[in-house]
Parts: C-alpha cells; sequence; structure tokens
C-alpha cells in the first residue's frame, strides 16, 4: 500500500500530482507543517518517516521514502507501464535522472537565492544563478514541449511544477516560452484531479 505524507499548498502536491498522474491506489495522511492542526497533525513518531519532519514523504508498505525526486523515480520504477519515466536502458533515462536531479540541486537553490536577494558566488556553490537557470530552461523549454522530447513524464512534474509554483510567486518571470509551457501542464486532467483533492483535503 502507498501513503503519502501531505499538506495542502506545499511541495507534496507534485508528489500528489504524480499519483494521479500514475492512476493508482493510495491513500494520504495529512501533516501539519504551519504550525496548526487545522490540515492535519505532526505524528510523534514521524521522524522515523521523514527525519526533518517535512513533506512529502511516502511510505509503501512500512518503507519510507522522502525527498520528491526520489519519491518520483521510486514511483516511475514501481510502475513502468504507466510510461512517466524512462526506464534503465531506454536512452531518456540519463536525461530522466539529471533533470529530477537538477531540481532541487540547482534549480530551487537559485531560486531561493533569488527570492531573499542573495548574491550569487559562482566559487563556492554548486549551482548556477537564477539568471542562468533561467536561461538553461528557456533553451530547453524553447526547442521541446517537455523536458525529455515530445513525451510528458515525471521531471514536468518535479520540476514544471516547481517552475510553474515561482512563475505564480512572480519569482521566475511570464515568457512565451514559459508560458506555453504552463498552460500544457495545465492542461493535463491529472493535474486538476490533484488540485481538486488538495482543497478537498484542505477544506475538511
Amino acid at each position: 500500500m502507498l501513503t503519502l505524507y501531505h499538506a495542502p499548498r506545499s511541495r507534496s502536491f507534485r508528489v500528489l500530482w504524480l499519483l494521479e498522474e500514475l492512476g493508482v491506489p493510495y491513500d494520504t495522511e495529512m501533516v501539519s507543517i504551519r504550525g496548526t492542526d487545522s490540515a492535519g497533525h505532526m505524528p510523534a513518531d514521524y521522524v522515523d518517516i521523514h527525519p526533518h519532519r517535512k513533506v512529502p514523504a511516502l511510505v509503501h508498505d512500512g518503507v519510507p521514502i522522502f525527498e520528491t525526486p526520489a519519491i518520483a523515480l521510486y514511483l516511475t520504477d514501481m510502475f513502468p507501464e504507466k510510461g512517466l519515466g524512462p526506464q534503465v536502458g531506454d536512452a531518456n533515462r540519463g536525461p530522466y535522472l539529471t533533470w529530477l536531479s537538477y531540481s532541487t540541486g540547482v534549480f530551487e537553490p537559485a531560486m531561493v537565492e533569488r527570492i531573499v536577494k542573495r548574491p550569487y558566488e559562482p566559487s563556492g556553490q554548486g549551482w548556477g544563478s537564477a539568471d542562468e537557470v533561467e536561461q538553461v530552461l528557456t533553451r530547453v523549454l524553447q526547442t521541446r514541449p517537455y523536458f525529455l522530447g515530445a513525451h510528458f513524464s515525471a521531471v514536468d512534474i518535479v520540476l514544471g511544477g516547481a517552475l510553474q509554483y515561482m512563475m505564480q510567486m512572480k519569482v521566475m518571470p511570464e515568457s512565451p516560452v514559459f508560458g506555453a509551457y504552463v498552460e500544457r501542464l495545465g492542461n493535463r486532467p491529472a493535474m486538476h484531479r490533484a488540485l481538486q483533492r488538495d482543497g478537498d483535503i484542505e477544506e475538511n
């Protein structure tokens, strides 16, 4: 059994969306990460599931997995027939792993620096500047509809979902390239199901 530990309007939305894209059975356990119990609670033993008491975390038959790229890789390897993650031997496997890692290893740190207006120090950091990241993503998405080419994958949920959020927060600028990409993501029925479920969870 798959159980997603989730908080509404948080990073864990992307895993909720991925589970809806996969169309597999799963449960949700609400976790409060904002200091209130209105949208769940923080179990005393949650540290055994996520050592930093963050979301998302996924538990599969008693085994916890945390960090969004790791969860995405785990799920797409678990359900290869769904076609959301290239498998070992596929030419796109390397790019798939690269962009999953890029989402939290490069994109998110660069965006945080932009948010807090921290000067970029190229000699002391393992990621590119926010401006450079913006240029990289523009070059990729202006030549293809999705990060891996013609076909939607979990990268478009993990990294694409983060890009979409940063655009909503005005951290990433509107552009014809990004706007068209986000529109493609917004046309996916599974995203709308996840948004509905996220809203229903928050109301309850």
